[in-house]
């Protein structure tokens, strides 16, 4: 059973763009703070990679910290983009 506090001690990223791109995740806050950089481990094309995401900016929603984070393609692992190109 969890706590009425248990909403206080995580947050919900959102990834703006790159491979993520509109995907939420539950995260937990790490004394009381979100992750200004966050790193997600995912399968794209069959192969794991990793990709590295920058908070762009947070809010409040409905009681629960919501952190928008762009994707950071310099540092990630290169995957192949979905998107035509002309």
């Amino acid at each position: 059973m969890t706590s009425p506090d248990a909403e206080n001690v995580v947050y919900t990223a959102e990834f703006m763009d790159g491979p993520l791109e509109g995907q939420t995740d539950t995260r937990v806050l790490l004394h009381g703070k979100h992750d200004a950089r966050i790193s997600m481990l995912a399968a794209v094309g069959g192969m794991e990679s990793l990709f590295w995401y920058d908070e762009v900016d947070s809010r409040d929603v409905q009681g629960r910290a919501h952190v928008r984070y762009r994707f950071d393609a310099g540092d990630s692992d290169p995957f192949e983009s979905t998107e035509e190109t002309d």
